[in-house]
């Protein structure tokens, strides 16, 4: 197998700390994203959506999406387990990295790439353009907020994410909360649940990946 990456992109990093979680290697291919690599011919034959990550099986097929590529290998490689131990707690930890997906990463995505410079004229990720809507980065900017206090109350009661299990659920949040930091959005002083949390998981040698 294959993976194409970019060392500076949240996406990538949730498969990069799943894979050292887990304790698999693969051969790593570095997509440009600075440079507009994800645009070029040859990148689009492997992804057409011109994004990472992207996974190549050995048979040549192509998976995308962070999900589905940590599925499938956690399929491969069931331990240590990241997407959980019995139906229920597969179907919470589900739940909870979609929640943090929406409530979180495509909030920060949307102040992001809606303020930033660089982003002007490809203000939503892939090969058509979009121009920045400076409001979107103004919500996007309270939706985090929001989330965070979201995720300082599931916490309250919760070692992790998704309950008493780290999972990818955790390594979603853990990409959100980073990603904010890049246009300084911190984590409010007051969600001490969420503060302790982010310290646990951030030593994890994982979290380097």
């Amino acid at each position: 197998m294959k993976f194409y990456d970019c060392k500076t992109a949240p996406s990538p990093r949730r498969v990069r700390i799943f894979l050292a979680e887990k304790g698999i290697e693969l051969e790593t291919v570095q997509v440009d994203l600075g440079s507009g690599e994800q645009f070029s011919a040859a990148f689009r034959k492997i992804n057409p959506d011109c994004v990472v990550p992207v996974l190549e099986l050995d048979n040549g097929h192509y998976l995308s999406e962070v999900v589905a590529i940590c599925h499938y290998l956690e399929e491969l490689y069931p331990e240590p387990t990241l997407f959980g131990r019995t139906p229920e707690e597969r179907a919470t930890v589900l739940m909870w990295n979609a929640k943090v997906e929406q409530l979180g990463l495509w909030a920060v995505a949307d102040a992001f790439r809606n303020s930033v410079k660089a982003l002007t004229n490809n203000a939503v990720p892939g090969p058509d353009n979009y121009l920045q809507i400076p409001e979107l980065a103004e919500r996007g900017r309270k939706r985090v907020g929001q989330f965070f206090k979201r995720l300082d109350g599931q916490l309250a009661d919760n070692d992790h994410v998704a309950g008493d299990l780290y999972s990818v659920a955790d390594i979603a949040a853990l990409a959100a909360v980073d990603f904010a930091s890049w246009i300084k959005i911190k984590m409010p002083e007051d969600a001490a649940n969420l503060a302790r949390w982010y310290e646990q998981v951030s030593r994890r040698p994982s979290a380097s990946a």
